[in-house]
């Protein structure tokens, strides 16, 4: 399949690599025909989804089965009204059909918009007017369809809701004011192929993504994004049709794209799913166990609270590679790993406005915490504040040179937002808003965000988020939200609190635990903070703006 895309297939070194990725870049591409429907044909038995859940619950599909299935599903969307363009929610979880979704949207030309199940209808209302959001497609849960419903009333764009029950409870009827899934797929007219389907300057997909000030923004992507993820995929996870590839991250983040869709597919790799509520260590070992997964992708705090267990109880026999994003990675887990399981784990960095962009490719000796290096996709410059080079050692921004053109998954910019757009590309230079340094031997290591955004377990939390919602409290008069290093979570939310008068002399631990739970009700619950400090002011600059930074200082003391 990639011999299609790329005019050399195999790679012995990082020079060989640097000098000879060269992409054969389609006049119109659509992954859903051009990669998942090929497979089909060339590869019909081959196994492309191994989805599991904690219900007990199992589906296989081969390529085959897979494109019917995407059939079916685009024939159903079609049928409810969605046409090329129409923005639609994914509230899916890890349910089946989210990966049904995302390919029959893809055939017609619609728009996804992944998002996670944690949002409140506050978060729904925001992205519903910001994208002009047509249709929602929901797991029929509780929380989430009231959620849902909740947001209708300020969500004029929305016309259409469907709510998708778990396998087990196919029957089961569905809140009032939804289509229902299963009820309704089968009864969909045949999928007949619309005459125009897209260009490959059209939007496919788009995140909302957090940042320090204002709401979250758009990332628009376009559909050579999903082009771009082939070196994520088939060099990066160094995935092959023997390959059963595990990723563990929710569908509503980027990550989902990067490990359990688009990347593995080029691969003609086995994807494997496993649904559940909550993260633990034991369960996805079984599953590892049981299903011999050969290949994981996981945020270094998952390797931690997996190093917590007793590996003597488990057989990881079958991993033969293991991959590693979303922060720095502890020279002593990667080692302690690697003693374990006898597997190094690489290393890699990226954006939601980005394909992986840095990374620790197989021909690369990992260095522990180091992002790895420059993916010859994208021209890589390590800058000063003043524009100018960086030298081996010395701190500088990531950014991107697009004077050659938009390299192959980069994002298109952030939608209905030029003016955010232009603040960080401009003079062919996409910032990434990432420090780091580069070592003697090309290897990047992470330093900060140059703004303030919190990674902590994986999530993405903008202090502006976690500040809002405090700010809807009575007893808060005035909060700065900082991130603070946590062996587990990478980092944890903190909030230094100044309280209002009358709350100053209330119980500090009743108080503390009153604001956690207020946080967890007006916003997504991942965004409260576990540390909470009360203060009599807020460090400033002369202008007025607060000083986070002052902030994390003082933590670090």
């Amino acid at each position: 399949m990639i011999e299609r895309y790329l005019t050399q297939t195999h790679f012995t070194s990082e020079a060989d690599f640097r000098e000879h990725l060269h992409f054969k870049v389609p006049e119109t591409f659509n992954f859903a025909y051009d990669v998942m429907d090929e497979w089909a044909k060339v590869a019909p038995d081959k196994l492309a989804l191994l989805w599991t859940s904690e219900r007990g619950e199992e589906l296989k599909a081969t390529y085959a089965e897979f494109k019917e299935q995407t059939d079916q599903a685009a024939a159903y969307f079609l049928s409810l009204g969605i046409r090329r363009g129409d923005k639609v929610m994914l509230i899916l979880k890890r349910h089946y059909q989210w990966w049904l979704s995302m390919m029959a949207l893809c055939k017609i030309g619609a728009v996804a918009i992944p998002a996670t199940h944690m949002l409140t209808a506050s978060d729904i209302v925001y992205r519903n007017q910001r994208a002009s959001v047509k249709a929602i497609i929901c797991v029929n849960d509780e929380y989430v369809t009231t959620q849902v419903l909740q947001a209708m009333a300020e969500s004029p764009t929305v016309e259409m809701l469907v709510a998708v029950n778990s396998l087990a409870e196919r029957n089961k009827p569905v809140a009032e004011g939804f289509h229902d899934w299963f009820a309704e797929l089968e009864k969909a007219p045949a999928f007949v192929r619309p005459e125009k389907v897209n260009s490959n300057e059209d939007t496919m997909l788009m995140y909302f993504t957090s940042g320090t000030s204002g709401e979250p923004k758009m990332v628009a992507h376009d559909y050579l994004y999903a082009l771009g993820h082939l070196i994520t995929g088939v060099f990066w996870h160094n995935l092959d049709e023997d390959s059963v590839h595990l990723t563990v991250a929710d569908t509503g983040w980027g990550k989902a794209v990067w490990g359990k869709l688009y990347g593995q597919w080029f691969a003609g790799a086995t994807v494997f799913v496993y649904d559940h509520e909550k993260f633990t260590a034991e369960k996805i070992m079984r599953m590892m166990e049981k299903y011999h997964i050969t290949s994981f992708c996981a945020p270094p705090t998952i390797y931690r609270f997996m190093l917590q267990e007793d590996f003597s109880k488990y057989d990881l026999s079958s991993l033969r590679y293991c991959t590693t994003a979303g922060e720095a990675l502890e020279p002593v887990v990667f080692q302690k790993f690697f003693d374990l399981v006898g597997v190094k784990m690489m290393e890699g960095f990226g954006q939601t406005e980005t394909t992986m962009t840095l990374g620790t490719f197989p021909w690369v000796k990992p260095k522990p915490g180091s992002m790895g290096k420059p993916n010859p996709q994208y021209d890589i410059q390590l800058l000063r504040p003043d524009g100018t080079p960086c030298e081996d050692g010395e701190k500088g921004e990531i950014c991107i040179d697009t004077s050659a053109g938009k390299p192959l998954g980069l994002f298109k910019g952030y939608y209905r937002d030029t003016e955010l757009t232009e603040k960080v590309w401009h003079d062919n230079l996409y910032h990434t808003g990432d420090l780091a340094w580069r070592d003697e031997e090309g290897y990047f290591w992470f330093v900060g965000r140059a703004d303030d955004v919190i990674k902590s377990s994986g999530y993405r939390i903008g202090p502006f988020e976690v500040e809002s919602a405090l700010m809807t409290h009575p007893a808060v008069v005035e909060c700065a939200v900082t991130g603070v290093p946590d062996e587990i979570r990478g980092m944890v939310v903190k909030a230094t609190v100044v309280l209002a008068k009358e709350w100053k002399d209330k119980d500090k631990e009743a108080l503390i635990k009153e604001l956690q739970g207020h946080v967890k009700r007006v916003t997504a619950p991942y965004k409260y903070p576990r540390i909470i400090e009360f203060v009599d002011a807020l460090p400033k600059t002369i202008s007025g703006k607060i000083r986070r930074v002052e902030i994390r200082e003082r933590d670090k003391q």
